[in-house]
């Protein structure tokens, strides 16, 4: 593939090098965040087609479309569940289990965030729940800081759980073939661990020293979770498609159907009852705001980054690194599966996991025949899987949920310094990935 792509690269330029450098400046300027990055990976994209390492139809055929599908389905199926309200209810629902305690507020909103994450987008998890976090806080008279940071922390921890919960595992899940059920089968048990070992890090650090008077607790016990439904109807709705959606990536493999497949008709199902008995103004306004609500810049960053990293696996670039790893870690699998833990683990604290994540992933493929075929390299989706999402929590722009919490954080008058959040996370994040190293080696080398 070389060969071929160095003979359309214009003046004869070596394919590898021309990608190579092409990836690098997308890299610095998404980093940068002086532009949006949907559009730098989409200008980075065009780059590769222009210059010639890569052709039209090869462009489009490194786009991952069951990802995209995947994304798209599960936005327009969040985006219409909550405007039935069902988000708010569960948070409010859950300050009062905890009988207003702040200390018990903090513990139970970290394992609903956790589970939310597990199926829903992380940055949709913490847009639904951190308002609410923020009026019960006010109404409790209790700092917000320790409460968003461990949201931030529990959101980038439970959608490590499953397929559908980090974008990071979405990539790996489609192009490694890794069905739902392997996810929860081979990631939630340690995640279970990593999630009960930094609540008693949140508690020992803040959640011990949080104190509320008997009448704030009252007004917060006084809230009515109902009140937070505001569509009843869309509720039940909502509740028996994504049931539904769940249960049949559940039973994917013997529906023989994809992730995307299932996502889009599930979308596509909740979007038709929505309308289906509003009158035609009232149908085109929800149809409107559902796909207003689609993170379109993340779709289309994707579609960017995905042309971007196939035309340097098509330069030669993944395949050279990926014979450097298997001979730096003398062709053993377990050394390259820790490898891969911990440098995913702490690039990802440095680097967004979603582009970091989308480079790793044909280098990995592309150390399949040194290990005997792709069937024996599995473990190492799980490292990578593993380090990516945890080490997202290292800093603040090591996922995009951390960014989002911060911003509605600092609107709020509850400030986020890169500094201090650095301080506390990256040792705790580092917890979280030797509790993973632990738990690779038990279970797979």
């Amino acid at each position: 593939m070389t060969a071929e792509a160095a003979s359309h690269v214009y003046f004869g330029m070596n394919p590898m090098w021309v990608s190579t450098a092409i990836l690098a400046v997308t890299y610095a300027v998404i980093m940068s965040e002086k532009v949006n990055r949907a559009i730098v990976a989409l200008v980075g994209a065009s780059i590769m087609v222009l210059v010639g390492v890569l052709d039209q139809d090869q462009a489009i055929r490194g786009i991952d479309w069951n990802t995209i599908g995947l994304l798209t389905g599960m936005m327009i199926l969040v985006s219409i569940s909550r405007r039935s309200g069902m988000f708010q209810y569960v948070a409010v629902w859950s300050a009062q289990a905890a009988k207003a305690h702040p200390a018990g507020i903090l513990f139970i909103l970290q394992i609903t965030t956790a589970v939310l994450s597990a199926f829903l987008d992380n940055v949709t998890t913490v847009l639904l729940v951190v308002p609410v976090t923020l009026a019960i806080c006010r109404t409790l008279e209790v700092p917000a800081y320790p409460y968003l940071f461990a949201e931030i922390f529990a959101s980038n921890i439970g959608g490590t759980a499953t397929l559908i919960g980090d974008p990071p595992n979405i990539l790996i899940g489609s192009q490694a073939g890794l069905s739902f059920n392997e996810f929860v089968l081979h990631l939630t048990p340690v995640i279970i661990v990593v999630m009960v070992v930094q609540a008693i890090i949140i508690h020992l650090l803040w959640g011990k020293d949080l104190k509320a008077t008997k009448e704030a607790e009252q007004r917060v016990m006084s809230m009515r979770a109902a009140e937070s439904i505001e569509d009843w109807r869309l509720l039940k709705q909502s509740l028996i498609v994504l049931g539904a959606v769940i249960l049949a990536f559940v039973f994917a493999k013997p529906l023989h159907l994809e992730p995307a497949t299932i996502a889009m008709f599930g979308a596509a199902v909740l979007m038709l009852l929505d309308n289906w008995i509003h009158p035609s103004e009232k149908a085109a306004h929800n149809i409107h705001s559902t796909f207003g609500d689609v993170e379109w810049i993340t779709i289309f960053f994707f579609i960017g980054l995905f042309i971007v990293v196939h035309g340097v696996d098509v330069g030669g670039l993944l395949q050279l690194l990926a014979n450097k790893l298997v001979a730096a870690t003398g062709g053993n699998l377990a050394a390259a599966g820790y490898s891969i833990l911990w440098a995913s683990a702490v690039l990802s604290a440095i680097v967004d996991n979603i582009p970091f994540v989308a480079t790793m992933i044909p280098l990995i493929k592309n150390m399949a025949p040194a290990f005997g075929g792709a069937e024996h390299i599995e473990p190492l989706w799980w490292c990578l899987s593993l380090g990516a999402c945890l080490g997202g929590n290292g800093t603040l722009i090591g996922a995009s949920a951390n960014l989002t919490v911060a911003g509605i954080g600092e609107r709020n008058s509850v400030p986020f310094s890169f500094v201090k959040y650095t301080l506390y996370a990256f040792p705790m994040m580092l917890v979280s990935v030797a509790i993973c190293n632990i738990y690779v080696w038990l279970r797979y080398f």
